[in-house]
């Protein structure tokens, strides 16, 4: 993949970049696995009569099983221990079946962008800003998810040894973080 570049034009500022068909293809693969747990999430909450009386949709009130996915939905407010509201659980449950639905939202329309964007066989990509933005955040979710698969933390070193399982992925999750970095520094002025 190229680094990404900032093209001004008659309709507007463009971000450019290209990719081969390999590294189009890993990244439509991370895209769509990331949309299939999302989705999976939102279709697996339960159904609510007064979401269909009211036309308000309500998600699920449990966090994630999937530690991927409770990565990406993490808990909404976390006490401190010992103070009063330590043992709010309701609090957590509340806020989430409120909120979840349109986070998941949020983040399979992201998604959406990358994949409608993203050449199937490679080549060059052109973004607005706001699809530049929608890309930011699908690969946010990708590294999140990826990292928490890895068990990526502050103590990751940069490389691993040659017979640890996780070096091809922790090299994908290197390049997706090299790729949102790049982007970054296209889109500031």
């Amino acid at each position: 993949m190229r680094k990404w570049s900032r093209k001004n034009s008659l309709s507007g500022l463009k971000l450019r970049s290209e990719m081969d068909a390999r590294e189009a293809s890993v990244l439509r693969s991370l895209v769509g696995a990331v949309s299939g747990l999302l989705t999976e999430r939102a279709e697996s909450a339960p159904d609510d009569e007064l979401a269909e009386l009211t036309g308000l949709r309500s998600g699920n009130t449990t966090p994630p099983d999937d530690p991927r996915l409770h990565r990406l939905l993490p808990d909404f407010h976390r006490s401190e221990p010992g103070s009063p509201d330590a043992d709010r659980a309701d609090l957590n449950s509340a806020l989430r079946g409120l909120h979840e639905p349109e986070i998941i939202d949020a983040k399979l329309a992201a998604g959406s962008v990358v994949l409608k964007t993203v050449p199937t066989d490679g080549g060059k990509v052109v973004l607005t800003p706001e699809q530049a933005d929608a890309w930011l955040t699908a690969l946010t979710d990708v590294r999140l998810a990826l990292g928490t698969v890895l068990g990526i933390d502050a103590e990751t070193p940069d490389h691993l040894e040659p017979d640890d399982p996780r070096g091809p992925h922790l090299d994908v999750y290197h390049w997706l973080t090299w790729m949102q970095d790049s982007l970054l520094q296209a889109l500031a002025p």
